[in-house]
């Protein structure tokens, strides 16, 4: 009796196998079944939908359940320039392997090759987004995955362009190993909280590589950002951690590596900023941490406004930059500590690798370009240099509590 309990187990357990296994629908152009629309519709919840190379034009694709959907040897899904491709309003749904072209534009809704719709654990990973205004979208969503996608849009003004990937109201969210081009801002993020941003490229973008707005503790890491109107704009945040990244060609004549306007608590730490117009701008900041970042060859490496306080920049190489840190203020209530500054021309007798004289590295010039641009044209004549020696020595004009008490006499290692 047990032997045959035993079998009737094994059967069991075989059938159930094998249903499980026939839930996989295969589409294809040459098949019983050509419409990626059809599948899902018969597909019930947990299926696998594998599509086959071709071309669709499905117009807009719900998907209201758990689903996977496979995409062989990168099938197109193609918008027509009419359709939002995919709209995803089902927990647990898996996009991979597909090329997603031309999706819809309209004024009155911000349409996207695929938006998910208030729901969790979705996963968008291996695709190709070509010509779409909005490329992922995501309101109200969270515990999301989108990985390894390439984003690639020809976008010429900010009105007419979306967001490579747009996350709106969402927690939770995990962004890596994204290529994203040609859009308004690479990565969006307003009202995101507990979210990673890692490892992704965000090149040639009009506006911002990387865009937050009202929001909170989240981090970014090891990401690229070349090339965009502005390498990253973080405003109105606080508990932001951005470590590893690299900020590089951002020359207009507003462009910066970092926008921080209105931020607090939060950490720039081993970043890279190369030929940014200006690497960090800081506005109505508060207790930011800036520590062992490299600035080299920047307009500005440090644009600080009076209204930031508190705020520490420690441990920093300033290498070959036009102007080192610039303020439009007299008063400055931050702390500076134990930077190597290219500039600085004191001495260190006992050796300790510390120099023995303060260094002030707000140039009496920069405070002049801030308030009148077109004096740059003068950066290099002799008077200006003389003035900019007699004021590092006797401060009169720039911050004289603006200083580094413990320069360091060679460059750091970051």
């Amino acid at each position: 009796m047990k032997n045959v309990n035993q079998l009737l187990l094994i059967t069991g357990l075989l059938c159930l196998f094998q249903q499980l296994q026939a839930f996989t629908w295969q589409v294809s152009k040459q098949g019983s079944l050509v419409s990626i629309q059809l599948a899902i519709r018969q597909a019930k919840a947990n299926d696998t939908i594998v599509v086959e190379s071709g071309l669709y034009l499905e117009k807009n694709m719900v998907i209201d359940k758990p689903l996977v959907l496979i995409g062989k040897n990168k099938p197109v899904l193609d918008g027509e320039e009419l359709y939002e491709i995919i709209s995803i309003r089902s927990n647990g749904v898996v996009i991979d392997g597909f090329q997603l072209v031309r999706s819809g534009y309209s004024d009155l809704t911000e349409m996207a090759a695929v938006k998910i719709y208030n729901a969790s654990r979705v996963t968008i990973r291996n695709n190709f987004f070509d010509d779409t205004r909005f490329g992922i979208y995501s309101q109200h969503s969270k515990n999301c995955i989108i990985l390894n996608n390439r984003f690639q849009a020809s976008g010429m003004d900010e009105m007419q362009s979306g967001n490579g990937i747009h996350c709106w109201r969402s927690d939770s969210m995990t962004i890596t190993g994204n290529f994203i081009s040609g859009h308004r801002d690479g990565i969006y993020f307003e009202f995101v909280s507990n979210s990673s941003i890692i490892n992704n490229q965000s090149l040639r973008n009009i506006r911002y590589g990387l865009h937050f707005m009202f929001s909170h503790n989240n981090r970014f890491d090891r990401n690229i950002f070349s090339d965009n109107g502005s390498g990253c704009a973080v405003m109105f945040s606080h508990d932001v951690v951005m470590t590893g990244n690299t900020f590089s060609k951002h020359t207009g004549s507003s462009s910066y590596g970092i926008l921080m306007k209105e931020i607090s608590d939060s950490f720039v730490q081993g970043n890279t900023f190369n030929h940014n117009t200006s690497g960090i701008y800081m506005e109505g900041t508060n207790r930011i941490e800036v520590l062992g970042n490299d600035f080299s060859r920047n307009g500005t490496a440090m644009r600080m406004q009076a209204s930031c306080s508190g705020n520490m920049i420690k441990g920093n190489n300033f290498l070959s930059n036009t102007f080192d840190v610039a303020t439009n203020g007299s008063l400055m209530l931050n702390t500076l500590t134990g930077n190597y500054w290219d500039k600085y021309q004191g001495y260190d007798l006992d050796r300790n690798g510390v120099g023995d004289v303060p260094f002030h590295p707000i140039n009496l010039y920069s405070m002049l370009t801030e308030q009148v641009p077109e004096a740059m044209m003068l950066l290099h004549s002799f008077m200006v240099t003389l003035m900019d020696n007699v004021e590092r020595m006797i401060p009169t004009i720039t911050p004289e509590n603006f200083r580094d008490d413990q320069p360091v006499m060679k460059v750091l290692a970051i």
